[in-house]
């Protein structure tokens, strides 16, 4: 996803899109949710599979979470480095308001060290590098979204889970007023706080970066395990879940691997998930690689339709035909789209209007 569309400089606002600066006094610190506090002022941090324990003056792998004299704060809350209004296509977000537009953010950090991240300016780098920054309290993007008339804040472009306490706040303010909540994540969030953030979501797109702990471990720098719980919980909880799975040559493109995934993800989250998978462009640290070719895509759609799953799609490839999605009943296509752009939705009341057959999403 691109970003950084509006952003600013202390002082004079630069305004790069059609979003007007919204500024204020300097923000305050947010203390941490989910932690413990040790002792010679030492804190560890339980919100994600890290567990970091953090000493006085330190902070945690996301680069957020700064230990001081003992008590651990989010040094990003409100503070955001992107902001944008996106087409919800772009999430990718696919049976959720189609057509609709997001009004997106992100901060400095992340608690995954991808060795092909796109956004890789925003997720690593700490908060001191950015270029630019917003005081943008959580009062303020509710009330931007409301004077927009857009229907949805997604929290995005680096991980959420590093500017969690920003998130939630948000969140919570802006389902009270009637707005909804979409978040794109790596899914590596612990159980508690995990279920805490999903009371005030409506859809979560987490990415399944790949279906090994070595792709896990020697790329991302992360785990697979706690992916796969975060994902029970979240189908668990009733949450609208979709998935994404940028394919890399050489990397995470194994048939076999790609097979296991999906008879996974049919087993314990269901047929009706839809899996995105995207084309992979050379970024950050794997430059040497080439773009997925679009056969190795149309490949990893196809066993995903063998394996049995319904709402599968192919991302990053503008105008191929599995952009759009088909009624698994009736073979006809029910969203057509153009990359981000939705063409026609054959979607009513939530059911095929060629065979009227339900298709899950949230769809008003």
């Amino acid at each position: 996803m691109s970003l950084l569309l509006i952003s600013f400089k202390k002082g004079p606002a630069r305004v790069q899109n059609p979003v007007t600066a919204l500024t204020g006094a300097s923000p305050t610190l947010r203390e941490a949710m989910f932690y413990q506090r040790l002792e010679n002022n030492q804190v560890q941090c339980n919100l994600c599979f890290r567990n970091c324990l953090i000493k006085e003056g330190q902070r945690g792998i996301c680069r957020n979470r700064e230990n001081r004299k003992g008590l651990l704060f989010n040094i990003v809350h409100s503070r955001p480095s992107a902001v944008h209004i996106d087409p919800i296509e772009k999430e990718p977000q696919l049976h959720m308001l189609p057509g609709s537009k997001i009004l997106c953010l992100g901060t400095a950090g992340c608690n995954f060290r991808c060795c092909f991240c796109h956004n890789w300016t925003l997720s690593q780098r700490p908060l001191e590098e950015m270029s630019y920054c917003y005081n943008l309290p959580p009062e303020q993007v509710v009330k931007m979204a409301k004077e927009r008339n857009i229907p949805t804040i997604s929290f995005t472009y680096n991980d959420p889970i590093s500017f969690y306490e920003y998130v939630y706040d948000v969140a919570k303010l802006a389902k009270a007023q009637g707005l909804k909540i979409l978040w794109h994540s790596n899914g590596t969030l612990n159980p508690e706080p995990l279920r805490e953030l999903l009371k005030y979501t409506d859809a979560v797109t987490i990415d399944l970066k790949g279906f090994s702990e070595e792709f896990y471990g020697n790329v991302c720098f992360a785990q697979l395990q706690p992916v796969l719980e975060s994902l029970k919980i979240i189908k668990e909880k009733g949450v609208w879940l979709e998935l994404v799975n940028l394919v890399i040559p050489s990397l995470n493109d194994d048939p076999r691997n790609i097979k296991r995934m999906c008879q996974w993800i049919k087993e314990n989250l269901g047929p009706d998930v839809p899996i995105h998978f995207s084309r992979f462009s050379p970024s950050y640290r794997l430059t040497d690689l080439p773009p997925t070719p679009i056969n190795i895509l149309e490949k990893a759609y196809a066993i995903a339709c063998e394996t049995g799953l319904n709402y599968v799609t192919i991302g990053n490839v503008p105008g191929h035909r599995y952009n759009s999605t088909f009624c698994p009943k009736c073979g006809k296509v029910i969203i057509k789209r153009m990359h981000f752009s939705v063409l026609d939705n054959s979607v009513e009341d939530g059911r095929c209007k060629y065979c009227g057959h339900l298709i899950p999403g949230i769809w008003d």
